[in-house]
């Protein structure tokens, strides 16, 4: 036996008894006739003390050992209040290395947070014995664990669906593996479990959840993984929006209840129309504790000629600049100009009522007024303005603009957790080269009939689609499903899809709608984001055990690699140059 107790258990009710213990060495000290060793587990650290320094060419620090001694306490000018066992050590008297560390380490254990990430997760067996990474391992297992008692106390039922699958619309690339068997053709690693957890609902499962694993050929982020990631799956049947969202609401209470360092707003969470979301705050993940709130100025420069302005969507925004210097004005032009936008507009008000700036000569003794009436700018404020021929690009240059203004005026409250439900998002929008697609998930349930849906324009249709945001992240995103199969047909066609190529593509829903589906709704919280977001993280890799870094490497296991001809070759595949 290597232990008989984990250093936890090391305290003062043991003294004069013998114990066998096991760890990490933290630290050697040599006081010239004793040696004092720090040995580490997960639970806590114990002093050890030994006369024999002939250890001392051998051992090394971070090496693994076992030690046999007698549990003594410690003279009262070496209590460590700080550690549980800080009132005893163990008197050696056998020590065995079981496992010798190099004597040169890639960076001190303690300092891993403090060394370049790449470093870390090169070597991330060693940064995670760091405390803080053994602490982020603890949480994600207790958040883990309440999720599941939370959520089978309400009467779910936790399904595992397939990691090997087939491609699915959900709005990222697939990662797709080839078939050795089936020559030619792939299957993929599932974005999300959308259309499995929908056919349990027809399978009669009622509610369903699971900590899913969802794989994404997306760009990494500071908020977003490369590869992979972990969502707390759900679906509901004879469900409602409301049902999710209010399922989700105790949900949330219960975790951030029990983990969260930061308050919250206690739910009913705020529910924003998506339009409303876009005007208002330039995003459709809108960070509420910046007070900033945006307005559509249309309508004041209805009658403009200045060609910035005419027929244009305008946003503006009235703010105290706190007596900012010109470079904060430079700063803000150039970000507005590098994002994609013709230039900023901005007018400060003067104690007289009337406004100065580099645009006034361009505007009317009116247009001014109704400018600061709008904006309900007072003196000194300035009021900055963004328009764009196009609406969507307008919006989220004033969302970016917006988001600047509040971080550089140090305005936005950092000692909270601010939810909110951002609702009706639009079913349709248009992609880069005009082309209609979906702008979530497609088996959504549009909020009209297939009457309607056959005679207005797509990019007016508003679905059953509701986000989940705090703080500026999109938490969880979710629907009321459509079981219409003639509905999800004519969405569909809508995008290009002729009914052979939806059986072809997503056969198995087509099929299962005709054999008696229960109305059903769903979500998905990001498992990540959540715990980000409880503990005010800032990366998200550093609440991963093996994330890949920021170019979707994994810099640990050598990923990706190159596969050899034997391989490629049982995978029927030749690859291009």
């Amino acid at each position: 036996m290597y232990r008989t107790m984990l250093l936890e258990n090391v305290d003062e009710a043991l003294v004069g008894q013998t114990v066998e213990l096991a760890g990490w060495v933290k630290t050697i000290r040599d006081h010239g006739g004793i040696v004092f060793i720090d040995l580490r587990d997960k639970t806590d650290l114990v002093q050890l003390t030994t006369h024999d320094d002939t250890m001392l060419a051998t051992l090394s620090r971070e090496s693994v050992i076992s030690v046999k001694g007698k549990v003594v306490l410690r003279a009262n000018d070496t209590i460590n209040p700080a550690l549980k066992s800080g009132k005893v050590e163990v008197a050696v008297e056998k020590l065995t290395i079981i496992s010798k560390a190099k004597n040169v380490l890639p960076f001190e254990i303690e300092d891993s947070m403090k060394v370049s990430e790449e470093l870390r997760l090169k070597y991330r067996y060693l940064d995670l014995r760091n405390e803080k990474m053994q602490n982020m391992l603890a949480l994600r297992d207790d958040v883990a664990f309440a999720t599941r008692s939370f959520l089978r106390g309400l009467g779910f039922t936790e399904v595992n669906t397939p990691i090997l699958t087939v491609p699915s619309p959900e709005g990222a690339r697939d990662y797709l593996v080839p078939s050795r068997v089936h020559k030619g053709k792939f299957y993929a690693l599932p974005q999300a479990p959308q259309q499995f957890k929908q056919l349990l609902m027809c399978g009669g499962v009622d509610k369903y959840f699971q900590i899913a694993p969802c794989f994404r050929d997306e760009d990494p982020r500071a908020d977003r993984l490369a590869g992979d990631f972990y969502q707390i799956d759900m679906e509901m049947s004879f469900a409602t929006q409301d049902d999710v969202l209010g399922t989700v609401e105790k949900l949330v209470a219960h975790l951030f209840d029990k983990f969260s360092l930061f308050p919250y707003n206690k739910g009913p969470f705020r529910r924003i129309p998506y339009k409303e979301a876009m005007v208002k705050y330039g995003s459709d993940k809108p960070d509420l504790r910046n007070p900033i709130e945006m307005v559509g100025l249309e309508d004041v420069f209805k009658d403009t000629t200045f060609g910035a302005f005419k027929d244009k969507t305008i946003e503006g925004f009235a703010i105290n600049p706190k007596g900012q210097s010109r470079a904060f004005y430079e700063r803000l032009q150039n970000l507005m100009l590098n994002e994609g936008a013709g230039g900023l507009a901005w007018v400060r008000v003067l104690e007289d009522g009337t406004l100065k700036g580099p645009i006034v000569k361009f505007i009317t003794e009116q247009e001014s007024q109704d400018l600061i009436k709008k904006t309900n700018a007072k003196i000194g404020d300035d009021i900055f303005v963004i328009a764009d021929i196009d609406a969507k690009k307008c919006y989220k240059l004033a969302g970016i603009l917006r988001n600047e203004v509040g971080a550089k005026l140090d305005i936005i409250d950092k000692t909270r957790v601010e939810f909110c439900w951002i609702v009706d998002f639009p079913m349709f929008e248009l992609d880069d080269e005009g082309k209609i697609e979906f702008c979530h998930n497609p088996f959504n349930m549009p909020k009209c009939d297939l009457e309607t849906l056959s005679t207005v324009n797509p990019l007016d249709v508003v679905a059953y689609q509701y986000d989940l945001v705090a703080n500026g992240y999109e938490m969880a995103s979710g629907a009321v499903r459509n079981i219409n199969k003639d509905i999800m047909i004519k969405l569909f066609n809508i995008v290009g899809y002729s009914e052979e190529e939806i059986i072809k593509r997503f056969g198995a829903l087509y099929t299962a709608f005709q054999y008696g589906v229960p109305p059903h709704a769903g979500i998905a919280p990001g498992f990540e984001r959540m715990i980000m977001l409880m503990r005010g993280i800032t990366n998200i890799r550093d609440v991963v055990p093996f994330p890949m870094n920021s170019k979707a490497q994994d810099l640990l296991m050598g990923g990706p690699i190159e596969a050899d001809e034997k391989q490629l070759r049982e995978l029927h595949i030749k690859l291009r140059q």
